[in-house]
C-alpha cells in the first residue's frame, strides 16, 4: 500500500515528489516513457529562477529527480500507467501489468506535441518529420539543408534558433502575420540571418510520401489562397501541446480542450486525487508554474492524509 503515487516526472511531478518525500510519505513516481518530461528535450532554459546563465533542460530535470530521491522519493523508471480505478479507495493503478494500490494519487501527466493532422505528416514521421529539434536537428540528413519549423510560439522560435546551427536556411511557417512568442524570443528569432519567416501560411501536405522521405512542403496562403511548394529536408512541428488526460476522461472532469478541471487548489471531484502541471494548465504552461502546481498538489495531498488520520477510528486493542 502506497501513501501516494505520482504519475509523471516533469517539473510538476518531481516537485510533488520532493514535497511529499520531505513530508515522509515516501512517494512512488511512475515516470512514464520519457523521464523528466518534455523539458528534457530543451537545450538551455533561461527563465527558471536561480540559474543566471541558464541550464540545460535535461540537467535541470535530473537535478530535480536527484533532489526528490535524496528525501526518499522512489522512481519507477520507463514505466507506463495502463489503467486506473478511482471508484474506491485505495485506488488501483495498473503499471506495466502490475496492479498497485495507493491511498492518494497525484496526476502530473503533462502534455504531448500537437500534430498538424494531415496524412502525410503521419506517414513521414521519423523520415524527416519530427517534433524535437534538439533530439533530431543534428542528424546527418538535416545538415546544411533547408529546414522548416511550423509554429509561432516560444517553442517554435527555440526550435528555429537551435536549427540554425545545422541548417542552411530555416523557414518559420506561421499561420498568422506575427509571432505569438515572448518579445525577447521573437526579436531574437526574426533578427537571425538564417531564419526566414513565412507569414499567413499553412502546411497542406508534406512531400514526398512516394519517396518515403521529406523533400518539401505544400503551402497555402490563408489570406490570398495562393498555393506553393517549398523545398526542404525536414519539417519540425511546434504548434502547441495536447494535455495527456485521455486515461482519466471517464472518471475525472475535463474541459472542451481536454484539460483537467479542478475544484479547489489541486483537488478534483474524487477525494484523494490531485492534479498538477500542464495537464490542467492551458494558460501559462511554464516550467516554473508547473513546479508551483506540483508544490500545491503535494501540500493538498499531505493535508488530506493528515485530516484522514486525525478522524480515523482508534485501533482495536
Amino acid at each position: 500500500m502506497e501513501n501516494v503515487i505520482i504519475i509523471g516526472s516533469g517539473c510538476a511531478g518531481l516537485t510533488a515528489a520532493l514535497y511529499t518525500a520531505r513530508a515522509d510519505l515516501t512517494p512512488l513516481v511512475v515516470t512514464g516513457t520519457m523521464p523528466g518530461g518534455l523539458l528534457t528535450t530543451t537545450t538551455i532554459v533561461e527563465n527558471y529562477p536561480g540559474f543566471v546563465e541558464g541550464i540545460d533542460g535535461y540537467a535541470l530535470m535530473m537535478n530535480m529527480q536527484k533532489q526528490a530521491e535524496r528525501f526518499g522519493a522512489r522512481m519507477r523508471s520507463l514505466s507506463r500507467v495502463e489503467a486506473v480505478d478511482l471508484s474506491q479507495r485505495p485506488f488501483a493503478i495498473t503499471v506495466d501489468g502490475e496492479v498497485l494500490h495507493t491511498k492518494t494519487l497525484i496526476i502530473a501527466t503533462g502534455a504531448g506535441h500537437r500534430h498538424l493532422g494531415i496524412e502525410s505528416e503521419h506517414l513521414l514521421e521519423n523520415k524527416g518529420v519530427t517534433y524535437c529539434a534538439t533530439c533530431d536537428g543534428a542528424l546527418p540528413m538535416f545538415r546544411n539543408k533547408p529546414l522548416v519549423v511550423v509554429g509561432g510560439g516560444d517553442s517554435a522560435c527555440e526550435e528555429a534558433l537551435y536549427l540554425t546551427r545545422f541548417a542552411s536556411t530555416v523557414y518559420l511557417v506561421h499561420r498568422r502575420d506575427e509571432l505569438r512568442a515572448s518579445k525577447i524570443m521573437a526579436d531574437r528569432t526574426l533578427a537571425h540571418p538564417k531564419i526566414k519567416p513565412v507569414w499567413n501560411t499553412e502546411v497542406t501536405e508534406i512531400l514526398d510520401v512516394a519517396k518515403d522521405v521529406v523533400t518539401g512542403i505544400r503551402l497555402k496562403n490563408n489570406q490570398t489562397g495562393e498555393e506553393s511548394v517549398l523545398d526542404c529536408a525536414g519539417v519540425f512541428i511546434a504548434i502547441g501541446l495536447v494535455p495527456s488526460t485521455q486515461l482519466f476522461k471517464d472518471t475525472l472532469d475535463t474541459d472542451e480542450a481536454g484539460y483537467f478541471v479542478l475544484t479547489e487548489g489541486s483537488k478534483t471531484k474524487v477525494p484523494g486525487v490531485f492534479i498538477a502541471g500542464d495537464c490542467a494548465d492551458k494558460v501559462y504552461r511554464q516550467a516554473i508554474t508547473a513546479a508551483g502546481m506540483g508544490c500545491t498538489a503535494a501540500i493538498d495531498c499531505e493535508r488530506f492524509l493528515q485530516e484522514e488520520a486525525h478522524h480515523a477510528p482508534p485501533a482495536a486493542v
